[in-house]
């Protein structure tokens, strides 16, 4: 008795492309090993850009917005050193006190400012600091207090923001005198000029020559 033609072909139809156990096993490696090569073709494409890789231009395409160079100088500035050495000349001339101000304090202290900070011709808000002093004020522009940060140890030298201080300080109503750098020391063991030397020879042995006479009538009261 031969097969039924239409019993046949329905269950052809039923049994599916996978004949035998090596087609299965070739339809599950097959079903792992193509979602990865997917996932690794979109990230080469991604990080790739729209270029080929190797090219100049495929290499400075931006990721995400950010191009390859500032990637580099981002991971430049995270890897230098928080202490950096910087010469700077010491004899230039000093700031001004609204120039430091305008470049470093007018964000809070200028108008409108922020609340709680003393702005610049606010007597009122002044007027009991400036019972402080300015040494008092000074310590806090250069170490911070409360919500100010510290200003020292910035592109500006500590007189320099002293500077700052007395012409926010003076705005609202204080007397404060304009600091300066101090008066450099002569250095130890320099040579002390000739006519220096020579005049401070007399007034040594003039001492010595008024001290004498006035040893002479020692003497005969020793005799009595």
């Amino acid at each position: 008795m031969s097969a039924d033609p239409h019993y046949q072909a329905t269950e052809e139809a039923h049994t599916g492309p996978i004949k035998n156990p090596k087609q299965l096993l070739l339809a599950v490696l097959f079903s792992f090993i193509a979602p990865i090569l997917i996932i690794a073709g979109l990230v080469a494409y991604v990080t790739s850009g729209t270029k080929p890789a190797g090219t100049a231009e495929g290499d400075g395409m931006a990721l995400y917005g950010v191009s390859q160079d500032a990637r580099e100088r981002e991971i430049t500035e995270r890897l230098r050193k928080v202490g950096m050495i910087e010469i700077r000349d010491a004899n230039r001339p000093l700031a001004a006190g609204e120039a430091v101000f305008k470049a470093q304090c007018v964000a809070c202290h200028g108008a409108p400012g922020i609340p709680g900070a003393p702005h610049l011709n606010d007597a009122a808000a002044w007027g009991p600091r400036l019972a402080q002093g300015y040494a008092t004020l000074l310590e806090h522009a250069l170490k911070g207090k409360g919500a100010m940060p510290p200003q020292g140890g910035g592109d500006f030298e500590d007189v320099e923001i002293g500077r700052a201080v007395v012409y926010l300080a003076n705005s609202g109503g204080g007397k404060f005198p304009v600091p300066d750098r101090p008066a450099a020391a002569p250095a130890e063991g320099a040579a002390v000029p000739e006519g220096a030397a020579g005049s401070a020879a007399p007034a040594a042995a003039a001492p010595a020559s008024a001290a004498a006479p006035a040893a002479a009538p020692a003497a005969p009261a020793a005799g009595k």
